[in-house]
């Protein structure tokens, strides 16, 4: 399962809180933090991270804090997750390193290699923008048909 870490979650969290703001004005850790009850040490390592990636500037003093770097537009979610947890990986040789025993046979680590790179590339063209609006952009959300059509009889 592919599935985050608990501190990509939580730049998510901080991005998109620092994207809705209306005033502009730089963020704390602690006001972050203690908005959606996670804990400040934590925020602030991700904070760190995601400027140190050049995502976020980081001011210091008493009005001091974090601002987005870059537009909305201009932030992709696979930024933003590989900020934090590196590279995307799917499975255990989705590196070039040839670590694993089944390197040299495997048939289906090119195929994976492939779905990776389509999962990365659809996280890049998500971007932060979109998930602070919670619709995608440019689409309409369609909704759902849940009713069940009745199969046709079969032709003679």
């Amino acid at each position: 399962m592919l599935r985050l870490s608990k501190k990509a979650d939580y730049a998510l969290m901080a991005m998109k809180h620092l994207a809705i703001r209306t005033d502009a004005a730089s963020a704390s850790a602690r006001e972050i933090a203690e908005q959606y009850d996670i804990p400040i040490e934590l925020m602030a390592k991700v904070l760190q991270q995601l400027a140190r990636r050049g995502l976020l500037t980081s001011h210091q003093g008493t009005r001091g804090g974090y601002q987005l770097s870059k537009a909305t537009t201009a932030i992709s979610v696979a930024d933003i997750i590989q900020a934090i947890d590196g590279p995307l990986t799917v499975t255990a040789c989705s590196t070039d390193d040839e670590q694993c025993g089944q390197f040299a046979k495997c048939n289906v680590r090119d195929p994976l290699w492939r779905i990776k790179d389509r999962i990365v590339a659809a996280l890049a063209t998500c971007s932060l923008a979109e998930i602070a609006s919670d619709t995608p952009v440019g689409e309409t959300v369609m909704p759902l048909s849940l009713s069940r059509s009745t199969p046709r009889p079969a032709a003679r």
